[in-house]
């Protein structure tokens, strides 16, 4: 059950929901904080969601609350996604590295757990073509039953970018709602040390968090102006990681967070000329206004073998935590939607 707020947030302006572009990142069960960032503007009816550019996780996030949009609006999109976490946390995935009644014991517990300790070894040193030669994901029977994609790829209200890896190729591929299937999301959250590439029309791809995480480029052209990156991995550490854990937390971090960074970088460049008349904008394309909420300061306490913890209260303690940002959100930089960005890079530019 959701905690009541304290914080006192903006109301959505009088013509109604602001129209946005969301940019979900990747990050395993670290997606419930995104979750619980959805449910809040839902139920604020602060935006209304034209489009969705999504990475692993957050491709999982934007086809459940776009299936739930067509189901029954808003409330249709906030009820979707709840359905289908808690769907994640009784497929059984939890059990493959220990009971979910451990997870009452804090974010940390999977650390000392033997068998996750275990598959940390097997996956560091053996394919998953060998430990896992039935390539078993319960992730998939998930969105088989809780996602209606014939309905995205007919009726879908809004513009979805779903990114993963080309192996073979180093290119980022994005699909669009038009084409999603169940393989599509897939791909997207495709970790090779942990499962086969998924193979689409003879290509095989990865994780999509490897080269867009998620992808900004095709957002130039939807409806929306503005772009609210909702983040999962921290920009900034607390300190210098000394420990072979904590390196491996923090190197994931930098490595999922470098290409949404460098193509923010290029993004700004980009802006700067045209503000300076050095480059003109041509039809269809739009400078964009960018928003933020970050994970710097609400997910820096949890380690990375916490995305793989599916624990019911551990996912609810992330909806809160997601949540509590976005009324953060709505009461420092809301008012700014439709009318200037508010990320750093952008602030001085449009």
């Amino acid at each position: 059950m959701d905690k009541p707020s304290t914080k006192s947030p903006k109301s959505a302006r009088a013509d109604g929901p602001r129209p946005v572009s969301l940019a979900l990142q990747g990050g395993g069960a670290h997606g419930a904080f995104e979750w619980g960032v959805i449910d809040r503007l839902l139920e604020r009816q602060a935006i209304e969601i034209t489009a969705i550019s999504a990475a692993s996780a957050g491709a999982m996030n934007a086809v459940a609350v776009t299936a739930g949009l067509i189901e029954g609006g808003p409330e249709g999109g906030r009820a979707k996604l709840e359905q289908f976490w808690k769907a994640v946390s009784r497929s059984g995935g939890g059990q493959m590295l220990g009971s979910n009644f451990l997870g009452s014991f804090g974010a940390g517990w999977m650390e000392s757990n033997p068998a996750y300790r275990y598959f940390e070894s097997l996956s560091a040193a053996v394919s998953p073509y060998d430990f896992n030669p039935l390539n078993y994901n319960p992730l998939r029977d998930i969105l088989q039953s809780q996602i209606d994609f014939a309905a995205i790829r007919e009726h879908s209200p809004v513009e979805l970018f779903i990114s993963a890896t080309a192996v073979r190729t180093c290119e980022a591929k994005v699909f669009n709602a038009h084409e999603l299937t169940a393989d599509h999301i897939m791909a997207s959250a495709c970790l090779p040390a942990m499962f086969h590439a998924v193979t689409i029309d003879g290509e095989a791809y990865w994780d999509g968090g490897y080269l867009g995480n998620p992808p900004i480029w095709p957002l130039a052209e939807c409806k929306a102006r503005d772009v609210l990156l909702v983040m999962l991995n921290p920009f900034e550490a607390k300190k210098t990681p000394k420990s072979a854990s904590e390196i491996t937390d923090r190197v994931d971090e930098i490595t999922f967070n470098a290409p949404l960074v460098a193509e923010l970088r290029v993004i700004a460049a980009v802006h700067a000329l045209v503000k300076k008349g050095g480059l003109k904008v041509g039809p269809g394309y739009q400078l964009l206004r960018f928003h933020m909420i970050d994970a710097d300061g609400r997910l820096n306490d949890l380690k990375l073998s916490s995305k793989l913890n599916v624990d019911w209260n551990f996912l609810n303690d992330l909806k809160a935590r997601g949540r509590d940002a976005a009324d953060d959100w709505l009461a420092s930089d809301y008012a700014q939607v439709g009318e200037a960005s508010t990320v750093g890079l952008f602030k001085a530019l449009l």
